[in-house]
């Protein structure tokens, strides 16, 4: 904020913006928080899992402390203060990534996927979880969609959401040909033109190339 001498009043000064590329794929996973089409990726920063023995060591804690006692409450705090440190690790990440994305990009496409279907699989829900993939590829009442929504209107930045249904980690980004890809398999290998890529950085292009037609003409490799 501004404060003018004659006025005595405050006034907001407009987001200072760093556009250098026109659009970009954007693509998630659970080794990196998110890979953009252009081959940057952004890591995770798993507080959670830094943060679990901690967690449970205060959880035990607590446990053993007397119902009603000074001691519990303090122990109670502790515990909480520990969460609320994993939740503004996570929520700092992601305010980082979606105010990257808005002031470098003119367009930004991710994919609009049903994470509570991929919470599902036990093995993978709270790697998931840990590094906020729901609030990326979910409906706008989640953080980091809201995140990406309200700061593309602010940088003057277009978010395309692509269809859920559509098969951005099974296609092969250089020829488009189709073929499984179960969520243990990091590396795209296509079987019919042989290409071997980080199966976020594939998706990512392919979602970069769902984009409307003026915008395919981004840094996207072949």
């Amino acid at each position: 904020m501004l404060r003018t001498a004659e006025a005595n009043k405050y006034e907001a000064l407009s987001p200072q913006v760093e556009e250098t590329g026109d659009g970009v794929g954007v693509g998630s996973g659970v080794n990196q928080l998110a890979t953009c089409a252009s081959g940057e990726m952004f890591d995770n920063p798993k507080p959670y899992r830094k943060a679990q023995k901690r967690l449970v060591r205060l959880h035990r804690r607590l446990s053993r402390k007397q119902k009603g006692s000074a001691n519990r409450k303090k122990a109670v705090v502790q515990l909480a203060r520990a969460h609320k440190r994993v939740a503004d690790i996570r929520l700092d990440n992601l305010h980082k990534l979606t105010s990257y994305l808005a002031k470098k990009y003119r367009v930004v496409v991710i994919e609009d996927l049903q994470v509570k279907n991929l919470l599902k699989n036990h093995r993978l829900a709270g790697s998931l979880a840990d590094c906020g993939f729901y609030e990326l590829r979910t409906p706008s009442r989640y953080r980091e969609r809201r995140q990406l929504e309200y700061k593309a209107q602010l940088y003057g930045c277009q978010l395309v959401v692509v269809n859920r249904f559509y098969p951005s980690s099974q296609l092969c980004s250089r020829r488009g040909h189709r073929q499984k890809m179960p969520l243990c398999q990091r590396v795209f290998r296509c079987e019919r033109c042989g290409l071997e890529i980080d199966r976020d950085l594939n998706a990512a292009r392919k979602l970069h190339a769902a984009a409307p037609k003026p915008l395919q003409r981004s840094s996207q490799e072949s």
